[in-house]
């Protein structure tokens, strides 16, 4: 597979329309879910190898570049599959995961990028944002947790924001797993009827199902303002979890494939090291 080809088929471009995302759907993959298995296998070898060349140049301070994975969805719709799933099969020190709950009274005491400039990936690091600024036009929007202006100014700001963190050298995938109120439902059921999920279960997310519509056309704005060539989004169908954990990595494989990270250079004799040691 070309991980590029997964970029083109699910990157937002003008015009976009969500509703006309069909989320059982599966663009740029021709194969089912047994076979899915075995690239995500296949695809977690090849993340491992540029992940690990990317955090080595971090350890031996030649690391100039990283990755920001910002996942959004409605609840359910697989945030934590991917980060287990995908993120998860790397080496954890390579990573730093970020995930954002309400503002504490201090972060509500600084503008609403303030927490999150201090989470970015430092140089030769995956960072993964589960849900992000992002919450703040959207959940803010929607339950009008902010006025109409600052909503509006928010969208320019997180341009800005984003703008200058990819110049950075940090390239940002933002992702939206995109299910259908249909498979949320059954999968909250789920979450219900299993002792071993009912902790994953909140009975707010009831409440935040009776305003679908309204989130979508929220998701549909923050497309339209903040889908930019420096930091585009990139809607994944997720009804099959087995397809949004392998879009999700094609598209990680895009960003550091991109970088192409090399092991780094010995900085000592390496000849006269093996002479030492087989002397020791």
């Amino acid at each position: 597979m070309n991980a590029h080809t997964w970029t083109e088929n699910l990157r937002v471009r003008p015009g976009f329309r969500l509703a006309d995302v069909d989320p059982d759907a599966k663009p740029g993959y021709d194969h089912g879910k047994s076979r899915g298995a075995a690239d995500l296998a296949a695809g977690l070898e090849r993340l491992n190898d540029l992940q690990e060349r990317l955090f080595a140049q971090s350890r031996v301070g030649t690391a100039q570049d990283a990755v920001l994975l910002v996942l959004q969805a409605m609840d359910s719709a697989g945030k934590g599959g991917i980060v287990r799933h995908v993120v998860g099969g790397v080496d954890p020190q390579g990573v730093a995961l970020a995930a954002f709950k309400a503002p504490t009274e201090e972060e509500r005491r600084h503008d609403f990028l303030w927490r999150v400039e201090k989470r970015l990936p430092e140089p030769g690091f995956i960072g993964v944002f589960d849900r992000s600024h992002y919450e703040d036009v959207l959940i803010g929007r929607v339950r009008q947790l902010a006025d109409a202006a600052e909503i509006e100014r928010r969208y320019d700001a997180i341009n800005a924001f984003e703008e200058r963190v990819a110049a950075s050298g940090v390239r940002i995938v933002k992702v939206m797993l995109h299910i259908s109120p249909e498979e949320q439902k059954e999968r909250l059921m789920e979450r219900l009827e299993r002792p071993d999920k009912h902790w994953k279960y909140n009975p707010g997310d009831v409440d935040e199902r009776m305003l679908w519509p309204q989130y979508m056309q929220a998701y549909q704005t923050v497309f339209d303002r903040t889908s930019t060539d420096a930091a585009p989004w990139h809607v994944v169908p997720a009804n099959a979890k087995w397809y949004a954990r392998l879009a999700v990595q094609e598209l990680l494989l895009a960003a550091l494939e991109d970088i192409d990270p090399q092991w780094p250079a010995a900085d000592f004799d390496v000849e006269a090291e093996k002479k030492r040691l087989a002397a020791s």
